[in-house]
Formats: C-alpha cells, sequence, structure tokens
C-alpha cells in the first residue's frame, strides 16, 4: 500500500508515449530505458535536511551553544514541519476531490477535445498527489527526527515550559563567540551589534530585569 502511493512508474510509462511531442524518438527510446532508474531516483532524492545537516548546521554550537538554546530550535523545527504537514494534508484532500470531480466530468463530457484536455488535467493531479504523498512523507521523517532531537537534548536541567528561561545565557554565550570572532577588519555595523547586544544583556542581567517579577522588585528595593 505504502509502496504503490509513491510509486511513479506508471505515470512515467503512461507519459513517455507523450514525448513524441516534445522529444526526438531516440530521446524517447532513452527515456523509457531510464524509467527504473527515474522512479528510484524520483524516491530516494533527497527533500528537506537530513540528520546530519540538522546536527551541525541548523543546531551548530556556535548559534545554540547549549542543550537548552538545542531543545528550543528543535521545538521550533519540528513546529514548522508538523505545520506544514497539516496545512499538505487540507491539499491533499482538496486535490483528491478535483480528481473525482474530474473524473465525472470526462464521463460527461461528449466533445473529445476537451474530453481529452480534461484527460491531461487528470493525470496532472493524479501525478501532484504521488508529490504530495512523498513530501508528506519527509516532513513526517523531520518531525519525528526532531522529536528525537528534543530528547536527545533535554537532560532536565532546564525550564521546558517556557523559552525565556533560558535565552539569557544562552545568547551571552551565543554573543561571547560571536564578539570572539570580530577582527579589524569587521565592519562597524557588525562590531556595534555585537557588542550592543552584547553590552545589553549583561546589564539588564545585572540589574535582575530578566527575573520573575517578585525577585525584581525584591532587587530594586534593596
Amino acid at each position: 500500500m505504502d509502496k504503490e502511493k509513491r510509486n511513479i512508474t506508471t505515470k512515467l510509462e503512461t507519459e513517455s508515449k507523450y514525448l513524441t511531442n516534445i522529444l526526438d524518438k531516440d530521446d524517447v527510446k532513452d527515456f523509457k530505458k531510464l524509467i527504473p532508474e527515474l522512479q528510484d531516483t524520483w524516491h530516494k532524492k533527497q527533500m528537506f535536511r537530513t540528520e546530519t545537516e540538522m546536527r551541525f548546521s541548523v543546531l551548530s554550537d556556535n548559534k545554540y551553544p547549549n542543550r537548552a538554546s538545542k531543545y528550543w530550535q528543535c521545538v521550533r523545527e519540528q513546529n514548522t514541519h508538523f505545520e506544514n504537514l497539516v496545512h499538505l494534508s487540507f491539499d491533499a484532500r482538496k486535490n483528491e476531490v478535483e480528481i473525482e470531480k474530474l473524473k465525472v466530468k470526462i464521463k460527461k463530457e461528449t466533445n473529445k477535445l476537451d474530453k481529452q484536455l480534461l484527460q491531461i488535467e487528470l493525470e496532472e493531479k493524479i501525478y501532484g498527489k504521488a508529490g504530495m504523498e512523498l513530501v508528506a512523507k519527509h516532513r513526517m521523517r523531520e518531525v519525528a527526527t526532531w522529536s528525537k532531537l528534543k530528547k536527545e537534548f533535554h537532560n532536565g536541567s532546564f525550564d521546558d515550559k517556557d523559552v525565556n528561561t533560558h535565552q539569557a545565557e544562552s545568547y551571552k554565550i551565543r554573543l561571547e563567540h560571536q564578539k570572539a570572532t570580530l577582527t579589524p577588519g569587521s565592519s562597524q555595523p557588525e562590531v556595534f551589534n555585537v557588542l550592543g547586544q552584547l553590552d545589553t544583556l549583561n546589564r539588564v542581567m545585572k540589574d535582575g530585569e530578566l527575573l520573575p517579577n517578585k525577585e525584581n522588585k525584591k532587587l530594586k528595593r534593596k
């Protein structure tokens, strides 16, 4: 069942006979020979990021220097793919209805050319359906992998309910890393931005602006 869902071999074979409109005969022959390989390529092509890319690119230590910051970025990434997966399910349902409507129209259509156009539109929708199913599979892969990474980084040492709790410490480390990369050749806006944010963060942490309201009031009274 799952294999059939994303199988485009039949679609490629069907479409190959129409390629004579845009390809030479020899090219069409080569295309037909390549159908099994093209099916394999279509199925295993990279879509979205691999776990390797998630770990070294998305969750790079310079941007997310500790477990808390990595965990909360995993939350953001997972939610993005979850929401896209849900929206994709709506698109797939609409596409399915459109497929059924086209089948009805084709049965009723008496004009030969209009019927051909409807058939082409139907085949395009069916091909689109296979594409949606492949995207959905990879969206789900990302959702599941981000779940795995969340569990890996969550060791109970930070607040997993409020994203704000960890940010002062995490951003401080991140900005310190950025500061260390500044050179005499760094642009003035870059230096101004990094040092300005770091100085401000150090100040608000020192002044207690980031403490909970009750603790903050006590500190100000002192």
